[in-house]
């Protein structure tokens, strides 16, 4: 079911429905179930005990009016009891609570990883629906908000709902009625201040609304504005070699300028919104102190009551107010809240979209490469390759040229099963037995010889054999920092990059090799040494290349060369 439909948002419940049942209904529900349960039971016990605290209250200051010191250290005692055990549940339901968003937490976000994970969906959001911004954002910091958001606000209205129905009884006993003349009849009000606060509370929340709504969309854009900001000094960051070489310090400057203009600018409209809705807020609780007073201090100074009565009630009429008032008082997270939702909403429906997205290609195991009738498009629809027809058989070699733009790594992509903007049928050998090289290989972060076996976790080679590959590769300078971490992408030139992706193919050992532009950044010699090597130490393995170099030809059988509007021609070499 779609969260969104064309006129925008649905209701936020639907949105908050779809984020939050998975968790609890996951293996791991019972144990959440059960933590949740020991939260809200040790609420309800903290709930009893203030009601009992109230009650003190009116036990202690009565004794203190009438100077009774033989019951004042009872007193003092019993309240010190009560305290403790307040104090207690109050610190463990706070660990419980906490403890439940850790695990509520951990599993979200190992839920949502797989999904991004899945079937490259990282790679297919990126391709195809452009808005999807910042997921790693999403990931990291939305995930969290929410669970922290959700536990508090959900704990929060639950605590102050069961407040409410246990302190609304008391100050409907405690504030009698209230009468006055109409039309020459007696009209009595009984829990005359219960009404008040209820009609109190009820307008200070309609204003509460009205002034902060606007608040929800301001925080949704501030989390965006605030990623690009940072995701465009990170950029820099990552091509710090390209914008030293360019000189471009100064447009870097600029756009990292506009891009904060967005995130001040909007800040500066939370604010003027904040600004407006703190005043109304803490206008709203320094009246809820004053009013009770008002209303009570006619019968205590007409002595019907004494002054245990009277701080009985105002703390009642404090509590049932704060139950009342917890919109008003929360209204500022329950907005960030909103923001939350609506982003980590968007970002769902998008990986669900993308999912949907199935390529038409017809995907069969054969033990040679098979494409038949294949059609590759760009997602506009617009064709680049157009029923293309090829047969490859084991152990041969194929380069694959043409013009910028004419398709030649696009059709990489399709025969990797990652672009979905295509049709036909494709046979190719067991995923295990086929090794794809990007122009620019991806090195992770952790030692050097985790990004030498990358894709692969564990280390399969000998040390003995490591040397001699990293040998092979002009990489033996390296062999002593192979258990070094660093940032391998900044440390290593793109060369150097590209000869250890070579390594990972004599070190995985695939019977086909796919290489996109794998040696762009080589001189013709090493280029020709590192092709040769491939031949010598795997005889058996099938190259298939996407390049420019002419040098390439003589090391490949066949030629596809990409014409452009979809036409291509295949050359014996």
């Amino acid at each position: 079911m779609k969260i969104y439909d064309k006129y925008g948002i649905k209701k936020s419940a639907w949105i908050f429905y779809f984020l939050f049942k998975d968790y609890w209904q996951s293996k791991e529900k019972w144990k959440a179930r059960g933590l949740l349960s020991a939260v809200i039971v040790m609420n309800l016990v903290s709930v009893y005990i203030l009601l009992l605290l109230t009650s003190w209250y009116n036990e202690f200051y009565t004794i203190l009016q009438n100077y009774s010191y033989q019951n004042f250290w009872q007193s003092i005692g019993k309240f010190s009891f009560l305290a403790f055990l307040f104090i207690l549940l109050a610190v463990y339901a706070l660990y419980l609570q906490q403890m439940l968003q850790i695990k509520w937490r951990t599993w979200m976000t190992a839920h949502y990883l797989d999904a991004w994970l899945e079937n490259q969906t990282y790679y297919r959001l990126q391709s195809a629906i452009r808005d999807t911004d910042n997921p790693d954002q999403r990931i990291q910091e939305d995930i969290n908000l929410f669970v922290n958001l959700t536990l508090n606000l959900g704990i929060g209205l639950f605590k102050q709902l069961v407040t409410l129905i246990a302190f609304i009884a008391m100050l409907w006993q405690l504030s009698g009625s209230f009468s006055f003349s109409f039309n020459g009849q007696t009209v009595q009000i009984y829990g005359f201040m219960v009404w008040v606060t209820i009609i109190y509370s009820i307008i200070g929340t309609l204003l509460t609304h009205k002034v902060g709504h606007q608040l929800i969309g301001l925080n949704f854009n501030q989390q965006k504005y605030e990623a690009d900001f940072r995701f465009s000094l990170m950029r820099i960051r990552e091509n710090s070699e390209c914008v030293a070489f360019y000189k471009g310090e100064q447009p870097e400057k600029v756009n990292f300028k506009n891009r904060f203009i967005f995130v001040i600018n909007n800040f500066r409209q939370i604010m003027n919104r904040q600004k407006i809705l703190t005043g109304m807020t803490v206008s709203y609780s320094q009246l809820a102190i004053i009013l009770p007073i008002l209303i009570a201090a006619p019968r205590y100074f007409g002595e019907m009551m004494p002054i245990g009565w009277l701080i009985q009630t105002l703390t009642a009429f404090g509590k049932v107010q704060d139950a009342l008032s917890y919109l008003v008082n929360s209204y500022t997270d329950i907005a960030q809240w909103s923001s939350v939702i609506r982003r980590l909403g968007s970002f769902t429906e998008h990986m669900c979209e993308i999912k949907k997205i199935e390529s038409p290609v017809e995907k069969s195991t054969a033990a040679n490469l098979e494409i038949s009738g294949l059609t590759v498009n760009l997602p506009q629809g617009k064709s680049l390759i157009s029923d293309l027809n090829i047969r490859l058989p084991a152990g041969e070699s194929l380069i694959i040229t043409g013009a910028s733009g004419c398709g030649k790594s696009t059709l990489l992509r399709t025969l990797a099963g990652i672009w979905p903007f295509a049709a036909g049928k494709i046979g190719l050998p067991q995923q295990n037995k086929i090794l794809f090289l990007p122009q620019k290989p991806y090195l992770p972060l952790g030692t050097l010889r985790q990004a030498l076996y990358y894709p692969q976790t564990q280390s399969a080679a000998s040390a003995v054999y490591e040397e001699h590959v990293l040998s092979l590769c002009e990489l033996e300078k390296f062999i002593s920092q192979l258990d070094k971490s660093d940032d391998w992408s900044c440390i290593l030139s793109l060369g150097e990059q590209q000869r250890l992706a070579f390594a990972r193919i004599l070190l995985k050992k695939p019977e086909w090799v796919f290489l996109d532009e794998a040696t762009s950044a080589l001189d013709e010699i090493t280029e020709a040494r590192l092709y040769k090597m491939l031949k010598t130490e795997l005889p058996n393995i099938t190259i298939i290349s996407v390049g420019h170099h002419s040098t390439l030809l003589q090391y490949h059988r066949y030629q596809l060369k990409l014409t452009g509007s979809g036409r291509y021609e295949l050359f014996c070499l």
